[in-house]
């Protein structure tokens, strides 16, 4: 990716006839989403500009119309990728937040032990999990609370956490 680019949220898979997809985003906020004018598709080698027609909420789901997008073999291609804006139309977080762009990349430590590395950010509605990718290749999910990620410099690239026991040892 670009680094003039930044990765906002993702296609999911398609929905209707008429071209829609599903849609993730890393924000809570919809009036930022109805902001949006264009956005860059990208997956894998492939990568597209495409003026939004409308964003809207369905049954608790994000629905995206793109401009040039009228089916549902027009949409399927489209399956999974990355939605991109550049990087001087995102808002700057709030006080105290952070964009899971900002999350990607940080090294999560505990008491000066390194636990691994953040590879993405899930939200399912509650308290956001931090995937971490161990040294050893394990998975580790740590919730994003102020009560467990105690110390955060995305500067440095680097969470200090308190983990609660036992979290180390899920499977």
């Amino acid at each position: 990716m670009s680094e003039n680019f930044v990765a906002i949220g993702r296609l999911t898979k398609t929905r209707g006839r008429r071209g829609e997809l599903l849609a993730e985003f890393d924000s809570a906020d919809p009036e930022r989403l109805q902001r949006l004018r264009n956005v860059v598709l990208s997956l894998g080698a492939r990568r597209e500009s495409f003026p939004i027609e409308e964003i809207w909420d369905h049954s608790g789901r994000l629905v995206v119309k793109l401009e040039g997008i009228d089916s549902i073999d027009d949409a399927e291609p489209w399956e999974r990728a990355e939605i991109l804006v550049p990087r001087e139309e995102v808002a700057p977080p709030e006080e105290g937040a952070f964009s899971h762009q900002d999350l990607v990349g940080c090294k999560v430590e505990q008491a000066g032990v390194e636990i691994g590395v953040i590879q993405g950010v899930e939200e399912y509605g509650g308290t956001p999990l931090l995937q971490v990718e161990a040294a050893d290749g394990r998975e580790i999910l740590i919730p994003f609370a102020k009560a467990i990620c105690k110390e955060i410099d995305v500067a440095a690239k680097r969470i200090r956490v308190e983990l609660p026991e036992g979290l180390l040892d899920l499977p």
